[in-house]
């Protein structure tokens, strides 16, 4: 699949995509979010990436937002099956991937913005980043699960606050709110979580896949994560990374994790 408006570049074991819309300080629409998540799907088929990067073009922003042009009309009916289809294809998906992804926030992350970004594993921030949900001044709510991930990360109070002012928070109160994990300058952004990539990379990938399905888990209804958490410590003991990480400790040396 051929890309307008996003880029994926794949360097050793890490594989970068940006979205790639300048002009409109990296809306979604319907077409990004598609191409994303065909980016998303083929980085997380491919053995040899351990580690996913999504970013924004320029400095301005990370993805200020939906292409509202393109819902402006709907019905009630259409609504619906917007965010439905908009769950499934990429926020739920990414969510659930098996293969780490980090969003560098780098400017604007409004509205579907910091959904995208909230349903990545975690976040980095430059100092510059601006973040919030702004959907209620458009007479809309946040559809692409920003009413669920924002209260799981800040908490409820802090969340019902941003959505019902519609406002936003800078780089250094998204990381006071646990937000973000992280607060870089803007040009140490991608450096920075490349740094984070490659101690992930160091690790087991087959473990680390598990060590996801046991953490979402805990945020899924009628899931008892710690039953999760059993199933997959266990299943990790019939693993080659499982035979080889407990070879080197007890060798005393460095873990070459095969994946499998």
């Amino acid at each position: 699949m051929s890309y307008n408006n996003i880029l994926s570049e794949k360097n050793s074991s890490l594989t970068t995509i940006t979205i790639n819309r300048p002009s409109k300080l990296n809306a979604l629409n319907k077409e990004t979010i598609e191409e994303l998540h065909d980016a998303f799907n083929k980085a997380n088929e491919d053995k040899n990436t351990k580690v996913i990067i999504v970013t924004g073009s320029g400095e301005k922003a990370f993805v200020a937002g939906a292409d509202i042009s393109e819902f402006a009309n709907f019905n009630i009916k259409e609504g619906a099956k917007l965010a439905e289809k908009g769950q499934d294809l990429l926020f739920n998906f990414i969510e659930n991937l098996s293969t780490p992804v980090i969003a560098a926030v780098n400017g604007f992350a409004l509205g579907g913005g910091l959904e995208l970004a909230m349903a990545c594993h975690f976040r980095v921030a430059s100092e510059n980043a601006k973040l919030g949900l702004p959907e209620v001044s458009l007479g809309v709510i946040p559809g692409y699960g920003g009413t669920q991930r924002l209260p799981q990360l800040i908490g409820k109070g802090r969340a019902m606050e941003l959505i019902m002012t519609a406002g936003m928070i800078d780089a250094s109160k998204a990381l006071n709110y646990g937000l973000v994990n992280h607060v870089v300058a803007l040009e140490e952004l991608l450096p920075f979580c490349e740094k984070i990539a490659e101690k992930i990379m160091r690790n087991s990938s087959v473990a680390i896949k598990g060590a996801i399905k046991a953490i979402n888990a805990n945020y899924k209804d009628g899931v008892d994560g710690y039953k999760a958490e059993i199933k997959q410590f266990g299943k990790c003991f019939g693993t080659e990374d499982f035979k080889e990480g407990t070879t080197a400790f007890l060798q005393k040396r460095k873990a070459d994790f095969p994946g499998e």
